[in-house]
């Protein structure tokens, strides 16, 4: 599967990504699999080749945050490979996933210096990310923040058809809630409310979208 534009295997050269999986080893886990474990500590990334991942974090109470989804491209784990501090998330497969798995990420690194300043602009942008995130709880109430991350689904992994466009939705209901901040009675709120505007039509692990300028409107 190609990778996503912007993810981290999509901006290395031929050459670059050659040597990297000449530095790993395919390895492969089943949907629902715990890939890494919030608090674990190991020197090695993933870099996802096939599938979507979801990255997050559980509060005092045990409430599930849900802090981004991954797909092919993506890199996993390189915060603790660098510095050598506990993971501060888990991932876990959303659906049957592949991947190449670096150990000694920091040597490779120092190896591949071109790679080492893409990795500043991949945790910059991460960085922003998390920012223009926390400015959405803020600012946009549940529906509107629903929206956004469909939006971002669609954009991201969506198919378009004559009604529109689907998108195979690798979230459960309450991980969307973990995603948004929000309860799993304000997100089926939020998309009822979305239906019924006629913007999306949602099935079980599917969404599609009728309306995408319309759900834009709304997310803002």
């Amino acid at each position: 599967m190609e990778p996503e534009p912007g993810e981290f295997l999509s901006m290395l050269t031929d050459e670059e990504a050659q040597a990297l999986r000449a530095a790993g080893r395919l390895r492969r886990w089943d949907r629902g699999t715990a890939v890494m474990n919030e608090g674990d500590v190991a020197d090695w990334v993933l870099v996802l080749l096939d599938g979507r991942v979801k990255v997050s974090s559980h509060t005092s109470g045990g409430t599930e945050v849900v802090l981004a989804v991954r797909g092919p491209g993506g890199l996993l784990g390189d915060m603790s490979a660098i510095d050598g501090s506990p993971r501060s998330a888990t991932v876990t497969a959303l659906e049957p996933i592949s991947g190449i798995v670096v150990r000694d990420f920091q040597a490779f690194l120092e190896a591949h210096g071109r790679i080492a300043v893409l990795l500043m602009k991949l945790v910059t942008g991460r960085l922003r990310d998390s920012d223009r995130k926390r400015i959405e709880y803020g600012a946009y109430d549940t529906t509107g923040r629903v929206a956004t991350r469909l939006i971002e689904l669609a954009e991201r992994y969506g198919e378009k058809t004559n009604g529109g466009v689907r998108v195979a939705l690798p979230l459960s209901q309450d991980e969307l809630a973990g995603w948004t901040g929000a309860s799993r009675e304000a997100v089926s709120k939020a998309l009822r409310t979305l239906r019924d505007r006629g913007l999306i039509e949602t099935g079980r692990r599917r969404v599609v979208i009728h309306d995408l300028d319309g759900l834009r409107k709304r997310a803002r």
